[in-house]
Formats: C-alpha cells, sequence, structure tokens
C-alpha cells in the first residue's frame, strides 16, 4: 500500500528519479540524529541540465520557478534514498537554501525560490513548510540558473 506522500506525489503526476550521485568530493546527504541535510541538487533530467542560463538574460521567470521546481524534485529523490523508500518518515522540512544564477539587475529571486517551496508545501502539506534563504550568485554548476539544497528532519 502506498504511503501518503508516495500517493500524493502521484496524485501531483511527480515521478521521482533515481537520487544522483555526487560529482565531486561529497556525500549527496548527511543525516545526523534524525536531521538530513541534503547537498545542492540543480535541475537535471534524465542526467542533464533541464536548465541553463541566467535568470534577468535567457532564463525567464517562470522558466526559473520551472527549475527550482526540478531541484526539489531531485531534493524528494535523495529523501526516497534516505528513507529508504518510505517519505513518510519526513516530518519537517526544516530550511531550503536556493541560489539563483542571475544578471545584477535581476530582484526576483524569492519569486524563482517559490518553485520550489510551492512544491513543498504541495508534497507535504503543513510539514513542507520551511524557513528559506534565496541567493543571487553569478553562476552554478553546469550553466544552471537555480541550485536548492536542504534541511530536513525525519522519524526513526
Amino acid at each position: 500500500m502506498a504511503g501518503r506522500v508516495e500517493a500524493r506525489l502521484t496524485e501531483l503526476g511527480i515521478i521521482l528519479p533515481q537520487a544522483t550521485a555526487p560529482v565531486a568530493n561529497y556525500v549527496p546527504f548527511v543525516v545526523s540524529g534524525s536531521s538530513v541535510v541534503v547537498s545542492g541538487q540543480i535541475p537535471l533530467a534524465d542526467g542533464k541540465p533541464a536548465y541553463t542560463g541566467l535568470l534577468g538574460d535567457s532564463v525567464s521567470l517562470e522558466d526559473g520557478q520551472a527549475a527550482a521546481r526540478l531541484c526539489g524534485v531531485n531534493l524528494i529523490a535523495q529523501m526516497n534514498a534516505v528513507c529508504e523508500g518510505d517519505l513518510d518518515r519526513v516530518r519537517r522540512v526544516v530550511r531550503l537554501g536556493v541560489f539563483v544564477a542571475a544578471t545584477p539587475a535581476f530582484g526576483d529571486h524569492p519569486k524563482v525560490a517559490n518553485g520550489v517551496s510551492d512544491l513543498m508545501v504541495e508534497v507535504f502539506g503543513d510539514a513542507g513548510r520551511h524557513a528559506r534563504a534565496a541567493v543571487g550568485c553569478a553562476s552554478l554548476p553546469l550553466g544552471v540558473p537555480v541550485e536548492v539544497e536542504g534541511l530536513f528532519d525525519i522519524a526513526p
């Protein structure tokens, strides 16, 4: 029988990808007690960047939000690995750090970050409400426009 979160993902039409392996000298997540820190996830689909470029230049606000949402799907995939397929163990999305590659004049970083924030609430309900930082930067790995890291609380 599917869990509550798995049923919600199905209802939303979201199929979780396999959690991606790190490409450098780090681990995809660290579990410490009931806390899980997930390393930054970029908008990969089928192992390739689904979005590239800068907000305020070649990437629209809507595409930035979609990229952030895809980062969130990849965060949830990592959490699925942490929880060995039982996402009902996620008690809380505690914090998201959203990095937005943008031109100096771009100022809608929080609107881009809403792409992932909205997803977490859609998937986890009130447990998906979180603290957040949305930070602009000059560039991100592989030329993607958004990267998101997360802090979660899980049940044993």
